[in-house]
């Protein structure tokens, strides 16, 4: 054997032994979780991960995405291999994937905290996932330019004062889907009646629609009334901003991140320490203090330092709409063909 061939050899030994180093090990076997980025991402390595890996010891890896980089990763490499050990992200998108097989049915004995959520946090996923963060959508508005305050969603029809200056999230944000679906349920026959819907939202002729930042509309007075995030507001007011949301007669709308737990990975074990943890009343107390939203379990209580921040809790859990994803799914293309008809896009 010569020079080359002998260290050939060697580094295929070493090689086939550093699998065995625990270090090399264990980082195969680390569960990978997901968030989003900015913030998100800020608040999951200096807070979330060190609090759960204090609690529970394991480690963890976190993947940085949003729902369709996520559904991208998981389609490429297949539910044999999948590349997360627990996936957050919107129903929308959670809905497709557990049609599809990603995702494990919830053994909920591992998830002793399941049983303290509000229904809201469970119903649609029926035991399949869990919704561990919840921004309520109410009506957002400029006190200083509106006499007459909304009380209702039927206000941005029937409030002259609105006319003109009305924000929507487009249809490629999932709350644009939302408020369609909410026009069908208040004016047809139910959330599925979107030909009803779309008739009505030409009605509101001119609006300011956005992908996803409504603040901004809001702080220059170019919209006056929105459905606004309950905690976006919160944060606009802190700032010095005169503006309210109110949680309106026909219900509420959320911006949902369910958690999911991925089959055939590794880490199971780990995963749902993770998604207790994350439905735990620690867990969600430190949602609820970096994001202001309203925490899905009923264990905890919003202190009187966030309840104007905070506001819906309790028995205002139960004025969130349940939506039809899978209509949406189903006819998307079309949806956002007659919504961007609708309003000139």
């Amino acid at each position: 054997m010569n020079r080359r061939n002998m260290l050939h050899a060697l580094a295929a030994l070493m090689g086939a032994g550093m699998l065995k180093v625990p270090s090399v090990a264990a980082a195969a076997q680390e569960l990978v979780i997901t968030t989003y980025g900015g913030s998100w991402e800020k608040f999951w390595r200096d807070s979330m991960i060190p609090a759960f890996t204090e609690a529970s010891g394991e480690a963890v890896r976190l993947d940085i995405g949003l729902g369709r980089t996520y559904t991208t990763n998981l389609r490429a490499a297949g539910k044999e291999n999948p590349p997360y050990g627990v996936l957050m992200t919107n129903e929308i998108y959670s809905t497709v994937l557990r049609k599809e097989g990603f995702f494990e049915k919830l053994d909920l004995e591992k998830v002793p905290n399941y049983a303290d959520l509000y229904p809201i946090a469970t119903r649609a996923a029926d035991g399949w996932a869990a919704v561990g963060l919840i921004s309520p959508i109410g009506i957002g508005y400029r006190t200083d330019m509106v006499e007459t305050p909304p009380t209702k969603w039927t206000d941005l029809w029937d409030n002259p004062e609105f006319k003109g200056r009305i924000g929507l999230y487009n249809i490629v944000n999932s709350a644009g889907k939302m408020f369609l679906m909410l026009t069908s349920k208040i004016y047809g026959s139910g959330i599925t009646d979107l030909d009803t819907g779309f008739a009505r939202l030409a009605e509101l002729g001119q609006v300011v629609q956005t992908d996803f930042n409504m603040s901004t509309a809001m702080a220059t007075g170019e919209i006056v009334v929105a459905p606004f995030d309950f905690g976006e507001i919160a944060r606009l007011r802190n700032q010095g901003l005169p503006v309210d949301c109110i949680i309106p007669e026909e219900g509420l709308m959320m911006w949902d991140q369910t958690f999911n737990i991925c089959v055939n990975q590794p880490t199971r074990d780990a995963a749902y320490k993770y998604l207790d943890f994350v439905l735990s009343p620690a867990g969600q107390t430190l949602l609820m203090e970096e994001f202001l939203v309203s925490p899905v379990n009923r264990k905890v209580e919003v202190p009187e330092s966030l309840a104007r921040d905070v506001p819906v809790s309790g028995a205002a859990m139960e004025q969130f709409i349940d939506w039809d994803w899978d209509l949406m799914n189903a006819n998307a293309e079309e949806i956002a063909r007659r919504w961007n008809e609708t309003f000139g896009a």
